[in-house]
């Protein structure tokens, strides 16, 4: 299955809510299908009669900088909403674990540590599925590029590759963190409800 198909379908499957918030890896691949694979530069380097007419018009090199500049600007949208997204969603991880160590400081009784248990399972749930969403988000925007790469021939590829990379969405730390306090959180209250 092609990944754009694949991407739809977990998105729609497991993602209903997040669905908007995703790279709209169908919409850059038509940009990029805008491309016209004839434009890469040749492997050989013979110059032929038409070639040199041609030269002159520059109409083709105009049409191909421009679907590669509107192709590099839905790339930097598509980062740009789903960072944002990101960035959000650790934003209010960090609050929400806040909120739950509040309560753990603050237990007075076996039902409320029940509670918290089943509170933080499911906090803990929606971190994983949102390192779902980085993955797949992340695997779309390697896939595009390395398309484009190969679909125009151009060196945009080399420019593009660290941008997409050093994006906060490539970036995990802060939320395995976040997870790895919810575990702690999670093993000392089931410490404690042991006999």
């Amino acid at each position: 299955m092609k990944y754009g198909k694949r991407l739809r379908n977990e998105v729609e499957r497991s993602f209903p809510e997040w669905g908007g918030n995703f790279i709209s890896y169908k919409q850059l691949k038509k940009q990029l299908n805008l491309i016209d694979p004839l434009s890469r530069p040749r492997k050989r380097s013979r110059i032929s009669i038409g070639d040199i007419f041609d030269a002159g018009n520059g109409r083709d090199d105009v049409n191909s900088m421009r679907v590669n500049v509107g192709f590099t600007t839905l790339l930097g949208d598509e980062l740009q909403k789903v960072n944002t997204f990101y960035i959000d969603k650790e934003e209010d991880y960090i609050i929400r674990l806040k909120e739950l160590q509040d309560m753990e400081a603050n237990l007075s009784c076996h039902r409320e540590m029940l509670n918290l248990q089943k509170d933080i399972l499911e906090f803990h749930a929606e971190m994983v599925q949102l390192l779902r969403y980085i993955v797949l988000n992340s695997t779309g925007f390697v896939k595009i590029v390395k398309k484009h790469k190969k679909r125009s021939g151009s060196l945009i590829h080399i420019s593009l590759m660290p941008r997409v990379l050093e994006q906060p969405i490539f970036s995990t730390g802060l939320l395995y963190k976040l997870m790895k306090e919810c575990e702690a959180m999670l093993y000392r209250l089931f410490l404690d409800d042991e006999p």
